[in-house]
Parts: structure tokens; sequence; C-alpha cells
């Protein structure tokens, strides 16, 4: 029979919400900024702990902290303290004895880690146990990677780094969740955390650029300079070819491959802005990328893969394009808010227009967005959308033509014809959702 003062001693608690989103996101943003740290100071002369401490600790303090707040141990966070001081002096001990270099507390940390999570195994969740765990192992055996990755990486990429933290772990959770200003559209939070997921990938065709080289082929060219920035490839390569008009054949390939990866941008975008509604997105604009990827396939069949030396890549994560990008987010949500008021959908797709020739991201993640909150219709959201697209083929061509010459304008002009037509036939007859 159970000991029912047993069961008072140690009564049931909601162990869900350890589990629940905000708790692991805790947990994620914990263990980045523990990488964070431990990234820069793995880089120091003079450390107690790099790359892998600093997790652990984070980790560790995270999951005292929620240990202590479900089952109300004050007492434990300042366990916690004194056990990491004594760390701490643990660590310290080598190289107050005169030692060249401290060996680090990995393993003390590990030890504490584990025993935690040996206590969650039996009174908590088991599955968000099991993972921590993991990252423990994980984080131990990549030992010789991850030091060797922080110390051969160049400052211009710690710093791309040190700059995404800035805007994302920094600048984001200051941020008011709440709305400001005419139509009640623009809200700080979520404005900056869309300027986030844009950088974001960016970096991650930044961090593509880096694994593969300067020198990559058409294909990949194409696909990475369209992650990072499709306008930036085409204004680079333009200027390539016409320093060198026998690559003009190649340059516009690459153009053609960038500007098609924007489609896969903003099934990206729309995914993260409207979740619930994507499925509607998807077959108008499918039908533009199959169209686009016809041309694609058709071109490198004509001109082959080439091998060239990539043009220079400079840090998407830089403040200033991320705070010009947040600017004009938020115009294009005021615009489109006013032009719908006063002008109804003609006005917005006049926005969608203008804004297009400069950037398509703004025009996708305002118009999804809307969208999702039920204030505008998804046909005038997805036409909106590729109305800004074949205005940023306009400007693109033009740009190639001006930097690049006639020749590449040509080549250019000739691979975006048929999508750019293609685009029109869908706007104009494309049967409206039921």
């Amino acid at each position: 029979m159970r000991d029912e003062s047993a069961a008072k001693e140690y009564p049931a608690t909601p162990l869900q919400d350890f589990a629940d989103p905000e708790t692991l996101i805790a947990f994620g943003i914990a263990l980045g900024l523990g990488l964070l740290i431990g990234l820069q100071r793995e880089r120091s002369t003079d450390r107690l702990g790099g790359i892998r401490t600093f997790p652990l600790i984070a980790l560790f303090g995270a999951l005292t902290g929620r240990l202590t707040q479900i089952y109300q141990w004050p007492w434990l966070l300042a366990i916690g303290i004194v056990c990491i001081t004594v760390l701490i002096l643990l660590g310290n001990l080598e190289r107050l004895r005169g030692e060249k270099e401290s060996s680090g507390v990995t393993t003390e940390i590990s030890v504490l880690m584990m025993y935690l999570i040996g206590v969650f195994l039996v009174i908590g969740d088991k599955a968000v146990a099991v993972a921590l765990g993991g990252t423990i192992a994980i984080l131990l055996h990549l030992k010789p990677s991850m030091h060797k990755f922080a110390k051969k990486l160049p400052e211009k990429d710690l710093r791309a780094i040190m700059q995404f933290a800035l805007i994302s772990l920094i600048i984001l959770p200051v941020l008011p969740n709440q709305t400001f200003g005419p139509y009640s559209v623009l809200n700080p939070f979520k404005i900056w955390l869309l300027v986030v997921l844009i950088v974001g990938i960016g970096l991650g065709g930044y961090a593509a650029y880096k694994l593969v080289g300067a020198r990559a082929g058409t294909m990949l060219s194409g696909i990475i300079g369209g992650l990072i920035s499709s306008t930036a490839t085409t204004v680079s390569y333009a200027r390539r070819a016409r320093e060198t008009p026998g690559i003009s054949d190649l340059a516009a390939l690459v153009i053609l491959i960038a500007s098609t990866t924007i489609f896969v941008r903003m099934f990206v975008e729309i995914a993260v802005v409207a979740p619930k509604i994507v499925v509607e997105f998807i077959p108008p604009l499918a039908a533009l990328l199959i169209v686009s990827l016809v041309i694609c396939a058709l071109g490198y069949h004509f001109i082959g893969e080439q091998e060239y030396q990539m043009p220079e890549h400079g840090n998407p994560a830089e403040l200033t394009p991320a705070l010009i990008f947040g600017g004009l987010y938020a115009l294009v949500l005021l615009a489109i808010a006013a032009a719908k008021d006063y002008f109804g959908n003609q006005g917005i797709y006049v926005v969608a227009l203008i804004s297009g020739f400069t950037d398509v991201d703004a025009i996708t993640l305002s118009t999804a967005n809307l969208a999702n909150q039920g204030k505008l219709s998804v046909d005038t959201a997805w036409r909106a959308m590729i109305i800004a697209t074949l205005a940023n083929m306009v400007f693109k061509a033009g740009a190639a033509g001006m930097l690049g010459g006639a020749r590449l304008f040509s080549r250019v002009l000739l691979f975006f014809t048929v999508p750019f037509f293609a685009g029109l036939a869908v706007i104009f007859f494309w049967p409206a959702t039921p």
C-alpha cells in the first residue's frame, strides 16, 4: 500500500510543463549562449572553460532553475552556486600552483549534469532528460573537432557569428511585443523576429559558401548566391562579366539559378509566418518554381557545369543591413495596410511592384503575415508576391545590362523571358481559392 505521508512530501507536479515550448526554448537559448561564450573563450590563452564547458554550465544552470521552479526547491540554486564555485577553484588550482595550462572542469561539470539528469529521469520528464544526456555526450565526443573549429575560425567569420548573436539574442528579447502606430500592424518584436529569420537564411548561405570554398560549380554558385542575396549575386557576376566577357553565359545562368532560389526562400518565410495556410500558397508559387527550374535545366544543359571563382560574399549579419531591412519591412506593412484601406487590392499590387524592385522578402513576409491574421486574402497575398518577384527580375535584368554589358543583358533577358510571362499568366489566369 502506498504511503500517504510520502505522497504529501513529494506532491504530484505538472511534469508536462517541463517539456512545454517555453521550457524547451529556454534550454535551447542556454545551449546557444553557452556555445557562444565558449567559442569566444576558446580563442583566449587564459581560460578556465571553452566551447564544451560553457554549454554544460549553461545547461546545468537551466536544469537547476527549472527543477527549483517546478518542485519548489530554493535550496537547490544555492547548492548549484556552491558546486560551480568549488569547480572554478579546482579548475584554477593548477594555475595557482604554477602550471602552464588548466585542464578545465569539463569532467566535473559532466558529473554534476549526469547527477541532475539521473534525478530528473526518476521525478521528471524522461524525454527531456534523454535529450540533455545526448547533448552532453555529443559535446564530449566532439572535443577535437570543436576545439579545431574554434581556433581556426577566421576573425571575419567570428564577427559574423557575434553580430548574429547581437541581432537575435540581445536586440530581439528587449523589444516590446505589442502593436503600435496606425492600422495596428507595427509590432517591434515580430518585425525584428523576421529580420532574424532573413539574416539567418543569409548566414546559412554564407556558411555554405565557406564550406564549399570560393571555387564552386555553376549550380552551387547560383544556389548559395540566392540564399545569401540574389541581388548581390547579380551585381557581383555582372561586374565579373564586364571584366571577363567570356563568362557572360555562365554569369547569366548563375543569376537565373539565384533568382529561382527566391522561391525556396519564399516557401520558408511563408511557412514560418503563416504555417496554417502555407498549403494555400504552394500551388501558384510551385508552378512558377517548376517553370524556372525547367529553364535552369535547359540553360545548364547547353552551358554545362563550369568551375569558377565565386565573388567574395560579404557578411550577411551586419547590423546596418538588418536595420535597413527592418525599416523596409515596417514601411511595407504600413504601405500595404494604407493601400488596402484607400485603394483596395490594386493599391497592394502597386506597393508590391515598387518594393519588388529592391527586395522580395519584405513583401513576402508582410502579405503572408496579413493573410495569416485574416486581414488579407490568400489570393491577393500570393499575387502580390509574384508581382514583386517579376519586378525584381526586371531590376536584375537592368542591373545586369548596366553593369555587365549588352551580351550579359541579352542572355539574362533570354533566361528571364519564359518565367516572366509565366508569372503574368499565373497572376491573370490562376483560379481563385475556393
